[in-house]
């Protein structure tokens, strides 16, 4: 049987959300928008807590997120019982809710306090700083991975995060300003200059962030994920192969309700002379890793996201 001939587009375009929707999302965002200086003061433990009991809440309102995220469970885990991916998938939807609100009080959370570093992590990603070709730095959706990126930023080091904009605009401006408070440089992945900033960071040195655990509209290899092709970007392997720059994995977990920890590990990156060959090896070997680390916090995870959404034949 021959093999299938590889599939590295961008997934169809989605579709607009109905008008119904539409109305439903800017209600959430003008209450979010009318409660943010409430909530941006509240004590960090208090916000913490308060968010778990929101995302709590969702999980018994939301019943579409609540089915993704339980359909998802099964294919994950597919030896484990119905009331563990229930007490796993509601946990979930609590850590969100606990990140959501560390988010919006983020200019006011003290980060020596709130934030640890595993022995070597914080030198690793300095040592790779220091080589001077620019570090690409894969993460994923695990816990609060906001944090993730204003902590490295708060060591000193250049930090770029390319990311999907938010479905507001008004919520992807918080965001940025957010962001840029510790000196973090946001790119968009719809605005047509994000892929040459990105390259003019990487050239003069800096790191670049990257989620490569969610299933977007954007050019990807199929890899294997919790024994399932998943549709995953590609363009920071790409990148890293292009300009030969350091690539590391940086994720971070919650430890305690208002304490997280970061692991900073390098990856090795291919190099056989095929570039299309070792960027799918690339994409693959960092998201086994991911896939490891979920499996060890598979609480902290966004199991509510359609992960195996894009199938092959399906690419534009």
């Amino acid at each position: 049987m021959s093999a299938a001939a590889p599939q590295t587009g961008a997934p169809p375009a989605r579709r607009a959300a109905p008008f119904a929707k539409r109305v439903r999302r800017e209600l959430r965002v003008r209450a979010l928008l009318l409660l943010l200086p409430l909530l941006s003061r509240l004590p960090h433990r208090a916000g913490v807590a308060l968010g778990a009991a929101a995302g709590w809440l969702a999980w018994f309102l939301a019943p579409r997120h609540r089915r993704a995220a339980l359909e998802h469970l099964a294919i994950a885990f597919p030896d484990r019982d119905p009331h563990w991916r229930a007490r796993v998938g509601r946990a979930s939807f609590a850590n969100l809710g606990r990140s959501a609100l560390e988010l919006l009080a983020m200019e006011r959370l003290d980060l020596a306090r709130t934030v640890q570093f595993d022995p070597g992590s914080l030198e690793t990603m300095v040592a790779a700083h220091a080589e001077g070709r620019g570090v690409v730095a894969i993460s994923c959706h695990l816990d609060n991975w906001e944090l993730l990126a204003r902590s490295v930023a708060a060591a000193g080091l250049p930090v770029a995060t390319v990311a999907r904009e938010a479905q507001d605009r008004r919520l992807t401006a918080l965001l940025e300003r957010a962001r840029a408070s510790t000196g973090i440089l946001s790119l968009w992945r719809n605005d047509p200059v994000a892929a040459r900033a990105f390259i003019r960071h990487l050239r003069a040195g800096g790191v670049a962030a990257a989620l490569i655990d969610q299933d977007t509209d954007v050019a990807g290899h199929f890899v294997p994920f919790f024994g399932r092709e998943a549709f995953t970007p590609r363009a920071p392997a790409d990148l890293a192969l292009r300009l030969g720059a350091a690539v590391v994995f940086a994720r971070i977990r919650r430890v305690a309700p208002a304490v997280h920890r970061i692991t900073i590990s390098r990856l090795a990156v291919p190099s056989s002379g095929d570039r299309e060959a070792d960027s799918r090896a690339l994409t693959a070997t960092a998201t086994e890793a991911i896939e490891n680390d979920v499996r060890a916090r598979p609480d902290q995870w966004v199991w509510m996201h359609r992960r195996w959404r894009t199938r092959r034949g399906t690419i534009r």
